[in-house]
């Protein structure tokens, strides 16, 4: 396991740069490496768009199906022939996003846990998209169309339940007749049908699944697409001619790569290689897990502090939450938490109204809360290190500059560590995600004795958890309830998203929110009030 959790950090590491990278050039909205999914599902709209418009206009005659490509192809350029090259190069793209999107998953380590529904029912369409892919050429009938459907059948006739061999049925040139033709057909529509449905229950786990590219991400992507389809038109290669063997032609590597690959070593060996591929990806979520991956508790709910608002179902990621009516409270709600589908993220907390830290109660009970951090546990931490800050000396080993700033900062454990963050004039606070933070946890700092506030956690569209900053950052803008009050004042809020690469850009950020603060001075208005004896040293 050690060789592979190596590999997975670095590839980790070295995906989250190329993400931030790509976010200076586009901003995380429009950032493709952020939103594979959504580009594969883009792809798979624009393959089935063009591909119904050329099922509509050629004539799918064995005998005239290369005349009529051709005709689209080179005559009706414009239309049938840039639809063809897109049909071809949004095919390509496709595989592309699906391996890219399948090793981004793999190093952000979203396989294990409850996830491993979206990993497992992923591994089937990779082998649904390669047939639908390889079954596309074979309609073209052209010489390369001739070598794939020839080593298709090869391949196939190896396996012990194809009685029959395959193969025999393109021995001659009348051998393939346009029954045969309405079956390759069937299958190329077929299949894309049944890639479809997996895609759907791919995604059923997931709540607001990001199926959809941004306009400008979409709009930018097919516009490449058409600049490359008139620059690269896709064209067909000669006739196919059963009577002869294809000497040279031009492969599709991306789609085709597995038909030179058997030809160079046997049938055998390519199922034993796609065999044991398939099945490491597939066990992969069954593997021994690191200690940060191992299952944690899931969110409790309090039935006497739930009162159905069902903002918590709202903002579930996993759709972990359901409302059931409520057995104490005739008319009312219940959140009842699934812990087949909770990853333990804690963004129901941070969205539950009874959450707030004014609440007077000694012990902070809410109506949806983490075992392993509880809102009452924060709250209490938040006051012991306020009460530090306040009584932190001048002089001495560990001294806070006279008349600093006293700034709290809340993280998040998956984004960059807060460590280095840590003070006599600073306190960090690292949640399980940042969608754990009520926004009022930010008021409650100010008033008890904070001169600012810094959020921060993984950047957007990086979220370990998928929405915990975009819910936050909604939150704190007054978007999404539970929002934090207008009486705060925005100049003594700063947010920084920075993933785990990024601790010195956090540094800098928490650097120059100081020197702010510094500037604006330490009075502030009747909301520095402490609203709860929270100091017990006098």
């Amino acid at each position: 396991m050690a060789p592979i959790d190596t590999f997975r950090r670095g590839g980790y590491a070295l995906t989250q740069r190329i993400e931030a990278g790509f976010d200076a050039l586009f901003g995380a909205a429009d950032n493709p490496w952020r939103h594979l999914g959504a580009l594969g599902f883009y792809f798979f709209w624009l393959i089935a768009a063009s591909g119904l418009y050329l099922y509509a206009v050629l004539d799918t005659s064995v005998e005239h199906i290369g005349a009529s490509i051709n005709y689209y192809s080179r005559e009706q350029w414009y239309l049938g022939g840039l639809l063809r090259s897109i049909h071809r190069y949004a095919s390509d793209a496709f595989v592309v996003v699906m391996f890219l999107h399948l090793a981004r998953e793999f190093f952000y380590g979203r396989y294990v846990g409850v996830r491993w529904y979206s990993w497992i029912t992923g591994v089937p369409l990779i082998w649904l998209a390669y047939a639908s892919g390889i079954g596309g050429y074979w309609l073209v009938w052209d010489q390369l169309a001739q070598f794939s459907i020839i080593a298709s059948a090869e391949w196939l006739d190896w396996l012990p339940i194809v009685t029959d061999p395959m193969a025999r049925n393109f021995l001659t040139p009348g051998a393939v007749n346009d029954r045969l033709f309405s079956l390759l057909m069937f299958m190329h529509i077929g299949i894309p049908l049944m890639l479809l449905l997996g895609l759907w229950v791919h995604i059923q786990r997931i709540s607001r699944a990001d199926v959809f590219p941004s306009r400008r991400l979409g709009l930018g992507t097919l516009a490449m697409l058409i600049v490359l389809s008139f620059v690269q038109p896709a064209v067909s290669q000669a006739p196919a001619d059963l009577a002869i063997v294809p000497t040279t032609i031009d492969l599709d590597w991306l789609l085709l790569f597995a038909h030179p690959l058997m030809y160079a070593t046997s049938p055998a060996a390519l199922w034993a290689l796609c065999g044991v591929l398939t099945l490491l990806v597939a066990v992969l979520p069954l593997l021994p897990r690191s200690a940060r991956e191992k299952t944690q508790p899931v969110a409790v709910v309090t039935p006497e502090f739930c009162n159905g608002c069902r903002r918590c179902f709202e903002d579930c990621p996993y759709s972990a939450i359901t409302m059931l009516p409520h057995p104490d409270k005739p008319g009312h709600r219940l959140a009842q938490v699934d812990a087949a589908l909770c990853v333990s993220c804690g963004i129901c907390a941070g969205a539950c109204p009874s959450s707030t830290p004014f609440r007077s109660a000694e012990k902070l009970v809410t109506g949806i809360d983490m075992p392993q951090q509880s809102i009452d546990a924060v709250r209490q931490a938040l006051e012991a290190r306020l009460a530090a800050l306040i009584t932190a000396p001048t002089t001495g080993p560990t001294t806070a500059p006279t008349g600093a700033p006293r700034i709290v900062v809340f993280g998040c454990d998956c984004a960059a560590a807060l460590n280095s963050l840590e003070g006599a004039d600073t306190a960090a606070i690292s949640l399980l995600c940042i969608g754990l933070l009520p926004p009022s946890l930010v008021e409650y700092s100010l008033r008890s004795g904070a001169d600012g506030v810094l959020i921060t956690g993984c950047r957007e569209g990086s979220c370990a958890y998928r929405f915990g900053n975009t819910w936050t950052a909604q939150r704190l803008a007054g978007e999404r309830e539970p929002h934090l009050r207008t009486n705060v004042p925005a100049e003594r809020l700063r947010v920084a998203w920075a993933d785990p690469h990024e601790a010195t850009q956090l540094n800098d950020a928490l650097a120059a929110f100081r020197k702010d603060l510094q500037n604006l001075g330490t009075n502030k208005p009747p909301l520095h009030v402490p609203v709860r004896r929270i100091f017990h040293h006098d």
